[in-house]
């Protein structure tokens, strides 16, 4: 590596971030980027440590100490290239991606781990502000027609290494303009929608087709599809959410977590065009029926109660604190987290252990090993308090806690008014296109489409992302959308000349 003594000089930084107190006005990106001398020490801390298991820990298989000693030298176009190599988003997993390598980053056992995440975010931008970053022009067209259903994450993937193939990608997405959660489920102030359009602009100019408002099995019928297209990809995601059924259920106050993001985003989206001064404006200054969203839920003035700890519930939390929640709650089943790695989450895997994300820095109580009884409402059917008790996990002999029992003498009410359901995804929605197609799908209802082949039991039809494995992460969509669009060219063509996580990993070594 470039600095083979850089991880003894220099120690973790992470870059500056806007004050809570001003960050809470606006809906914006607020973290800062590195100064050219701090990238470079963040870079150079990266070891000679002969096998880098945070090639692994990636699951799209990136080359790491290679961009990063890039990095190091300032060769931020080949940086680009290497990283572009293995991922065709750099600009998202760069900023909300959990980081499973710099879980197993080898300098991680015994020192902060390299700012892998971080050097990504600024590789992609500095590429994209020096022209690196072009549309691919003068593809070689095979004559083939590909369908991509869902503009997700792993669509937006697929799409893309299918028509660097050279076949006619067409996407469609159900709702009014292409990205999936990454437009409507994770809040603007960790990804703005600028850099979302951004990378549609570019596959556009490559030659990939959008279509919106084109709601497959609904408004486009399948048999067109299976007619004009000689492969399907499905990549709808997981979209039907873990409900909470306990008495006052049907109170008004009681939201979907998502349903809540995506108005919200939807209306920062209006902000946006309406504002050239984006970053310093808040959507919530605009009256509501600017929106489009009259009967918008906002937690302005309210006191809310979030269930579930997971991502989105954090999100939940910093939208709630930027519409001037009066409180902000989060409610966790499963007991505090440990602080540091226990036996049974040893390096190089991914710790579940306790994290405080930007949100809950913005204000938040956090209560673990807590069970919602039951939602209160007042008599206009409004809901105005949770009841809830602390539980006691049993131990398991993996460590993983077994079953819970109520303490007794602990059930109390929380005040709210509004309550945020964030439990998470169990399956695809199956009502229109996966019916009407007839695929099938697993005992948990995920489309089956084996890892071997992310073929359904309909040939020309495949599958990739989280309509596939279930719920995940945005990294783990990209890299299905990736291996699935190898899988779909194989099938078209005979063999594939794309590139898979395997054969990075090869080549690194």
């Amino acid at each position: 590596m470039g600095k083979p003594t850089g991880f003894l000089e220099n120690t973790r930084q992470l870059p500056a971030k806007e004050a809570v107190e001003s960050r809470l006005k606006h809906y914006g990106e607020f973290i800062e980027q590195y100064s050219t001398t701090d990238l470079n020490k963040q870079a150079g801390r990266c070891m000679d440590c002969g096998i880098p298991f945070c090639h692994n820990g990636c699951p799209l298989g990136n080359v790491i100490p290679e961009f990063n000693d890039a990095v190091y030298r300032g060769q931020f176009e080949e940086a680009y290239e290497i990283l572009a190599s293995t991922n065709n988003f750099p600009e998202f997993t760069g900023r909300i991606c959990p980081a499973p390598c710099e879980s197993a980053c080898v300098l991680g056992i015994n020192q902060p781990p390299v700012a892998i995440e971080e050097i990504e975010r600024h590789i992609i931008e500095i590429a994209f502000e020096r022209g690196y970053v072009k549309a691919k022009q003068h593809i070689a067209r095979t004559g083939k027609k590909v369908a991509v259903v869902g503009s997700g994450p792993a669509g937006l993937a697929a799409a893309a290494q299918l028509n660097s193939a050279g076949h006619l990608v067409t996407v469609f997405e159900r709702d009014d303009a292409p990205g999936g959660l990454l437009r409507y489920g994770i809040p603007d102030f960790k990804l703005e929608k600028s850099v979302v359009d951004r990378r549609i602009n570019l596959m556009e100019e490559e030659g990939v087709e959008f279509r919106c408002n084109a709601n497959v099995g609904k408004n486009v019928p399948v048999g067109d599809l299976l007619r004009e297209f000689h492969a399907i990809v499905l990549a709808g995601g997981s979209t039907i959410p873990r409900d909470l059924t306990v008495p006052g259920r049907e109170l008004d106050g009681v939201h979907f977590a998502m349903d809540f993001l995506k108005q919200q985003n939807k209306a920062v989206a209006v902000t946006r065009t309406a504002s050239p001064c984006f970053p310093t404006s808040n959507s919530d200054n605009l009256p509501a029926e600017t929106h489009g969203l009259a009967d918008r839920v906002t937690a302005t003035g309210k006191h809310v109660v979030v269930i579930g700890g997971g991502d989105t519930g954090s999100d939940c939390v910093g939208t709630s604190n930027r519409q001037g929640a009066a409180s902000v709650t989060q409610l966790e089943l499963m007991p505090t987290p440990p602080m540091e790695r226990t036996p049974n989450m040893p390096w190089p895997t991914y710790p579940m252990i306790f994290k405080t994300t930007t949100s809950h820095e913005e204000g938040c109580e956090r209560q673990f090993a807590i069970l919602t009884k039951a939602f209160l409402g007042d008599e206009n059917g409004k809901l105005r308090a949770l009841q809830v008790v602390d539980i006691q996990w049993a131990g398991a002999k993996d460590g993983r806690p077994a079953g819970f029992t109520e303490v007794a003498g602990t059930q109390r009410e929380i005040p709210c008014e509004l309550a945020l359901l964030a439990m998470g995804f169990l399956y695809p929605q199956k009502e229109g296109m996966l019916e009407q197609l007839g695929v099938e799908t697993t005992g948990v209802g995920n489309v089956r489409a084996p890892e071997r082949s992310y073929q359904t039991t309909i040939p020309k039809i495949f599958c990739a992302g989280d309509m596939r494995r279930g719920q995940s992460l945005v990294v783990w969509a990209i890299s299905e959308g990736r291996e699935c669009a190898r899988k779909v060219d194989e099938y078209l063509m005979g063999s594939s000349l794309l590139e898979t996580k395997d054969a990075s990993l090869v080549a690194a070594l």
